[in-house]
């Protein structure tokens, strides 16, 4: 048990002694999630007649079920269940007395509501733990108060105070009203792991009742009376403009309300972080229903021109920088041909340590191979969408968003109205992975409602979604690494870019592990926007390095494990540098559970198998990858997962988290792939951009975690970047080729010479 202020982050948990409101429930009675035939013949709680608010996380009824809200937003990556888990787990609540409301966004009660870069538990872990110690506390108190007994006496369990020396008993809810009148302890014990009830045990999501029976969650269920229907044009292609259109013809058709031009970002402004947007002149098409809006849109007749250079400034998180964007059309295969170029200089080195390149000219035996990958859609099953109502008295906005913190400032600051007055509810996403970090179609929703002045509900179509950015960027990279006489590795050099930025870790491994290191990085500037896409830059870094690393253990003579192994025992206990990003036990960690758990070492006929380890975002993760070949069509037979991200709260969905990265992994790996010609996406759905299809998914993913009392760590995107590693390594065993460039299944040579 440990000791925690209860005043953390922006908001300390400030109790409320009026009734609290109901609000809109996203879950249901945990009576459909239990797992056992008890709990599932167990009557359901009547809703409860009266609230009481504990603090902004919980809420309990009159009758003893809690409310617990769900501060983070939800794409299916079971934050909506495994958060509220954590507050019960202090609470001392039955899990099935549990009701889950997604919270709207609110600054001052829930502070950071960003879902994105595997942070959402590790960043909330002590938070929602002391929301459900606080209001135990306070419910503690409330019994000691009423019972006049030592609170230090009573003790708490699946929503039960009770007092052995005197055999007093009491639910939650027939304490609520006077907890809800307790102060605030200045500080509460928190449990030790091995107390945990709910923590670390499987529960089904929350939403699952919904999810099947096709109730309304997501942006593009939203209903609002009155709403009109809203799309965009943007240029066809980037590099391009608006320059002039003609609306006569449109504005005759069935429906249509209204067409007109807005500017989504206005010059001089500065942009934020996630204010990434390639076209900020849109034409807008309004109208009363989606089929005659879309039919509006394929009528609407406009001219494009080129854009000139330009700079903006972005506020990087309180680093103001000056952005370049170049005019042009930009093609891949000029990409491809600069990128070669670039990773063939001497670049800005970001790391160096001892003589590596004395060592080159030195050594015995040099490898040098060089990895790329296009640009990639994030493609998420739910196109961009966004409901607006923006009247004199504010601005009410609904929909899938993954940085509604950020998104708010923008939009207030461009309707020209104080941020206290935008409102923003969420729906759970239909996918996210980082495309909804940028909110430019909630701020394109805003802007319509304002001018037609009614509400609206803006939906992109799937070509307008792949075609509008942002994407995945464009990587390049080239390794090289030293063998002495004896074959061991004496140096090692990455250089690294891309188009429009670098995705060069110069600190991880295998940084610390070789005394002679060089880690250079370069960029080309482009006007194709980029963004966060699962495992930003890591999706590609832990692909190259994998497999470059398993083509150096080759020429070595040593098993992969093996080799890597040896590297981790070097950066253990001899390391070299101290900016190591990495734990070298845990990464060992990983792979030696993938060994164990894959056995590894027992050879199996007619099966390739390829190893690859990496980390990220605070987590390790390692896969061992089977492939069998039937014909001359590999087929990814099994993955044996194993990763390190800390305490798990959900085992099952955490389990369903990797196992959907590593189908992801795998079909982004092979197929995927978005192409320009003239500046112009040549694939714009899924005719022509390649998804993975069932056939094709692993036959069976095991997914095995390390054990231990280490805080959560991120889970999201971790098992996603060994997954291409792996897979290129595997192939290498059934076909005999290495592979250097994704997709792997296409022929690079018109891009590569």
């Amino acid at each position: 048990m440990s000791i925690r202020k209860t005043k953390i982050g922006r908001r300390a948990f400030i109790k409320n002694t009026s009734l609290a409101g109901g609000g809109l429930i996203l879950g249901f009675s945990i009576l459909n999630s239990c797992s056992t035939e008890k709990e599932k013949s167990m009557a359901v709680k009547e809703m409860p007649e009266e609230w009481f608010e504990m603090n902004a996380y919980l809420k309990i009824g009159d009758n003893g079920l809690v409310t617990i809200m769900a501060p983070n937003p939800e794409f299916g990556q079971g934050v909506i269940t495994a958060m509220p888990m954590i507050v019960a787990d202090e609470l001392d609540v039955n899990w099935q007395d549990v009701i889950v409301e997604q919270a709207n966004f609110n600054a001052e009660d829930y502070g950071w509501q960003f879902t994105g870069g595997s942070q959402g538990i590790r960043r909330r872990w002590e938070g929602l733990r002391l929301a459900g110690a606080t209001a135990k506390a306070m419910l503690v108190a409330a019994a000691a108060k009423t019972w006049n007994v030592p609170a230090s006496e009573i003790s708490v369990a699946e929503g039960i105070l009770t007092h052995e020396q005197t055999g007093k008993k009491a639910g939650f809810g027939e304490l609520a009203s006077i907890a809800a009148t307790m102060e605030v302890p200045e500080e509460v014990p928190l449990k030790n792991v091995k107390d945990f009830t709910i923590i670390g045990t499987s529960k089904k999501s929350v939403e699952n009742k919904k999810i099947v029976t096709g109730k309304p969650l997501f942006g593009l269920d939203y209903q609002y009376e009155g709403a009109l229907v809203a799309m965009v044009e943007h240029p066809p292609a980037f590099g391009l403009q608006l320059k002039s259109y003609n609306d006569e013809s449109v504005r005759a058709m069935s429906g249509i309300v209204d067409v007109f031009k807005i500017k989504t970002l206005e010059d001089g402004f500065k942009r934020g972080y996630f204010d990434t947007n390639a076209f900020t002149d849109l034409l807008v098409i309004v109208g009363k229903n989606t089929w005659e809006v879309m039919n509006a849109k394929k009528a609407m007749k406009a001219e494009w021109e080129p854009i000139a250079d330009s700079k903006y400034l972005m506020d990087q998180f309180g680093t103001e920088v000056e952005v370049e964007v170049p005019g042009g059309l930009e093609s891949t295969t000029d990409h491809y041909a600069k990128m070669k170029e670039m990773a063939s200089r001497a670049s800005t080195v970001m790391r160096q340590d001892g003589d590596p390149e004395k060592v080159f000219r030195n050594a015995d035996n040099v490898i040098e191979r060089s990895y790329s990958c296009p640009f990639l859609a994030h493609n998420c099953m739910e196109p961009m969408n966004f409901f607006a109502n923006v009247t004199d008295e504010g601005a009410h906005l609904a929909g899938p968003l993954q940085a509604p913190g950020l998104t708010e400032t923008t939009v207030a600051a461009r309707l020209g109205i104080p941020v206290e007055k935008v409102e923003i509810e969420l729906t759970r996403m239909g996918g996210g992975f980082g495309r909804r970090a940028y909110g430019h179609y909630a701020v394109e929703a805003a802007l319509i409602s304002q001018q037609v002045k009614a509400p609206v509900k803006l939906i992109y179509t799937r070509e307008d979604d792949m075609t509008f950015g942002i994407y995945r960027p464009s990587y390049y990279a080239t390794y090289r690494a030293a063998l002495d006489e004896n074959n061991e590795l004496i140096a090692f050099h990455v250089n690294a870019g891309g188009v429009p930025e670098s995705p060069l870790f110069p600190n991880r491994f295998p940084a610390g592990t070789v005394e002679h290191y060089l880690a250079e990085q370069w960029a080309i500037k482009s006007n194709i926007t980029i963004g966060a896409f699962r495992a930003p830059r890591s999706n590609f870094m832990a692909g190259a390095e994998q497999a470059f690393l398993d083509e150096v253990a080759e020429a070595a003579g040593k098993d992969p494990i093996d080799f890597r192994l040896e590297l981790l025992e070097k950066a253990k206990n001899n390391p070299v540098g101290e900016e190591n990003e990495y734990d070298p036990d845990r990464l060992a960690g990983v792979l030696k559970l993938v060994r164990e758990k894959s056995d590894w070492d027992t050879p199996k006929p007619g099966v390739s198998r390829g190893v690859s380890a990496y980390f990220c975002h605070n987590s390790y993760a390692a896969h061992v990858l089977d492939i069998v070949m039937e014909g001359d069509r590999p087929v990814v037979q099994n993955v044996v997962c194993a990763i390190d991200c800390g305490i798990v709260i959900n085992p099952d969905a955490a389990a369903n988290m990797a196992e959907g990265a590593i189908i992801d992994g795998v079909g982004n790996a092979m197929y995927g792939v978005l192409s320009f010609k003239d500046g112009k996406p040549e694939q714009t759905n899924f005719d022509t951009y390649r998804m993975i299809r069932h056939t094709e998914a692993p036959k069976q993913v095991e997914v095995h975690f390390v054990q231990n009392e280490v805080d959560p760590t991120g889970l999201g995107e971790p098992p996603f970047p060994p997954v291409f590693g792996a897979l290129a390594n595997a192939l290498y065993k059934a076909t005999g080729r290495r592979y250097y460039h994704q997709p792997f299944n296409a022929d690079h040579s018109e891009l590569l010479g």
